[in-house]
């Protein structure tokens, strides 16, 4: 039997007190905005807000799902969120199984390899990819916030390479068997390889869902805003217009934007545990290669 000795026990020990340190510091924040939704006009104002709300009341949450722009900017976050993760998906575990090739099988993978690679070092830049937008005629469109981000490098890298550990008597039988490529991917490598495509997943949904950037500059109209664009230009320019009038005059701007900013956070917050699992194998398979 495997005795622990105490150096590694002190180790563990010191581990996890600083591992649990670091996850409350990463949580308070978050916490200290949900007491804040959750309190009055006054004590929120005045900052006496700390851990546990003050005037307990609902009605920053209620004004929050009343405000016709919040509500459609959430609804256009949903919608990339899970049209872009899939047609990334697609795209990139696609890509990276054809690169996972040996050179006698795919000859032209090497250069293939490059070029993506090569992308990664350099870009058009922001100007070239914004008349690419509108010369496509994607301006105002959902499209021109997921086809730009559609192709990550970075991505098809941990795809490719966890593909590469797939034993290769599993591919000979698909073929003995009868199956072209196409099929082997479908029934041979997705099934085998969902930890990855968790890790994925969870990389291009945390990307779509925080994105705010493209919104600025891709979308004039403020219906079309993803959840992203439209709390930065509540919070960061501090534009109140896009905001009920009715509910900044009766509420604490402050409270309105805690609970708006609790409610962005919340849906990634969700789905994380779910995917955690996966996380740590996909992370640390698809990035060593062998």
């Amino acid at each position: 039997m495997y005795h622990k000795t105490v150096s590694y026990r002190v180790f563990s020990v010191f581990n996890n007190v600083f591992l649990t340190l670091i996850s409350v510091l990463c949580l308070l924040p978050l916490f200290h905005l949900l007491m804040v939704s959750l309190s009055s006009t006054a004590p929120a104002n005045a900052g006496l807000v700390t851990f546990w709300p003050i005037g307990f009341t609902l009605e920053a949450y209620a004004k929050t799902f009343d405000n016709a722009n919040f509500l459609s900017s959430l609804w256009v976050s949903v919608e990339r969120t899970v049209l872009g993760t899939a047609m990334a998906l697609v795209v990139n575990t696609i890509a990276a199984y054809a690169l996972s090739k040996e050179t006698h099988v795919f000859r032209a993978r090497n250069i293939y390899l490059w070029y993506f690679v090569i992308t990664m070092l350099f870009s058009g830049g922001l100007i070239p990819g914004y008349i690419l937008i509108l010369k496509l005629g994607l301006m105002d469109s959902l499209m021109a916030l997921i086809l730009p981000g559609l192709v990550a490098v970075f991505n098809i890298i941990l795809l490719l390479n966890f593909f590469r550990t797939v034993p290769k008597d599993l591919e000979e039988a698909a073929f003995i068997d009868g199956a072209g490529h196409f099929r082997t991917f479908y029934s041979v490598y997705l099934p085998v390889s969902m930890p990855v495509l968790a890790t994925v997943s969870l990389f291009i949904m945390v990307g779509h869902w925080n994105a705010y950037f493209d919104g600025i500059i891709y979308i004039k109209d403020a219906s079309k805003l993803p959840l992203a664009t439209f709390m930065q230009t509540i919070i960061v320019q501090a534009d109140m217009t896009k905001l009920d009038p009715a509910a900044v005059a009766n509420l604490s701007q402050r409270t309105i934007r805690a609970s708006q900013i609790f409610i962005s956070a919340l849906p990634i917050l969700l789905v994380y545990p779910f995917l955690q699992r996966y996380f740590v194998t996909g992370i640390v398979v698809g990035a060593v290669k062998e």
